[in-house]
C-alpha cells in the first residue's frame, strides 16, 4: 500500500481501503460471471419420461433432449415389452443440466423363475406373507368345507395344482383353496377408500375376501398415476353387514383430489349410534 506524501495519512489510508474493497467486489463479480458460464447456470432442461420406450426410442429422445442414458439394471415386468424402460433416475420432469446422465432400468427379456413354496397347512396370513417374500402374489381365494378355517388346503396356478419346488415366473399370482367351517363362514367388508391398491388388496385378503374388478377413472393416465392412485369407491360399501368369505370387493381408483376430499370414513355402526342416542 503506497501512501501519498501530499495528503494526510488517514486520507491516504482510507483511499487505499476503498480501492481495495472496490477491487474485491469486481473480482467477486468476475468469478461469479465465470461460474455461471462454466456451470451453465439457469440452463436447465426437464427430464423426458422414458417409461415403456424401447432402448432405441429412449436413446433418440435422450439425444434430442441433450441428456445421456446409462442402463444400470434389468427387471422382469409382465406388462412391459422386453427391453422397454421401466425405471429412471432422475424422475421424469426433474430439472437437470444439459449432458446429465440418466440412469435407467429396463425390462428383462426373460422372467426370473421362482421355486413354488409349500403353503399347505399355512394360515391365509402366513401364505400371503410367504408368497410376497418370494415375489409372488395371491390371485384369488376359494373355500371348501374343512374344520381348519382359513388354512391352505390346496395351491393352484393357472387352474391346476402346483407342487412345492415347481418353478413359476416372478410376479405370478397363485390361487389358494382354503378350509371353511360353515359355522364361521361370514366376515366383514373392510373400508379401503383412501388407500393405494396394494394396501387395499392386503386389507381385502386379510378379511378373507377377493379383489374383484379394479378400475381407474379418467384422471389416471400414466403408469405413475396408477402408482399414485387411491381407492375412492368400493362395492359392496356396507361394511356393517357381514358377507360370505370368498366374496368379491370391486374397486375404483383416482388421483382426483376433489373426489378424495368427499370421502367420509364410517366411524360408528348405525345401530350402535342409535343405541347410544337412546341411552342419552
Amino acid at each position: 500500500m503506497k501512501l501519498d506524501p501530499n495528503k494526510p495519512f488517514w486520507k491516504s489510508l482510507l483511499l487505499n481501503i476503498v480501492q481495495a474493497a472496490v477491487g474485491v467486489i469486481i473480482l467477486v463479480l468476475i468469478i461469479n460471471f465465470c461460474l455461471k458460464i462454466f456451470t451453465r447456470h439457469n440452463n436447465e432442461i426437464s427430464v423426458p419420461d422414458f417409461y415403456s420406450m424401447s432402448l432405441e426410442e429412449a436413446n433418440h429422445v435422450a439425444r434430442k433432449s441433450n441428456v445421456r442414458l446409462d442402463v444400470i439394471d434389468s427387471i422382469y415386468v409382465k406388462r412391459l415389452e422386453p427391453g422397454a424402460v421401466f425405471l429412471q433416475n432422475p424422475a421424469a420432469g426433474s430439472p437437470v443440466k444439459k449432458g446429465r446422465r440418466i440412469l435407467i432400468t429396463i425390462n428383462a427379456s426373460q422372467p426370473k423363475m421362482i421355486d413354488m413354496p409349500n403353503l399347505v397347512g399355512f394360515s391365509l396370513r402366513q401364505a400371503k406373507t410367504e408368497l410376497y417374500s418370494r415375489g409372488l402374489s395371491i390371485n384369488k381365494i376359494s373355500y371348501i368345507e374343512d374344520i381348519a378355517t382359513n388354512n391352505v388346503i390346496e395351491q393352484r396356478y393357472k387352474g391346476r395344482k402346483i407342487a412345492p419346488g415347481e418353478q413359476v415366473e416372478s410376479e405370478s399370482a397363485i390361487d389358494l383353496v382354503l378350509g371353511l367351517d360353515y359355522e364361521d363362514a361370514l366376515t366383514n367388508v373392510p373400508y379401503v377408500c383412501g388407500y393405494s391398491l396394494s394396501v387395499a388388496e392386503d386389507n381385502i385378503f386379510e378379511n378373507s375376501l377377493n379383489v374383484g374388478t379394479v378400475r381407474y377413472d379418467d384422471s389416471v393416465q400414466t403408469y405413475q398415476d396408477t402408482l399414485d392412485a387411491v381407492v375412492y369407491s368400493q362395492s359392496p360399501i356396507n361394511i356393517y353387514e357381514p358377507c360370505r368369505k370368498g366374496a368379491k370387493v370391486n374397486l375404483i381408483l383416482t388421483i382426483d383430489q376433489s373426489k378424495l376430499a368427499d370421502l367420509v370414513p364410517p366411524t360408528l355402526e348405525p345401530e350402535a349410534e342409535t343405541d347410544l342416542n337412546n341411552e342419552e
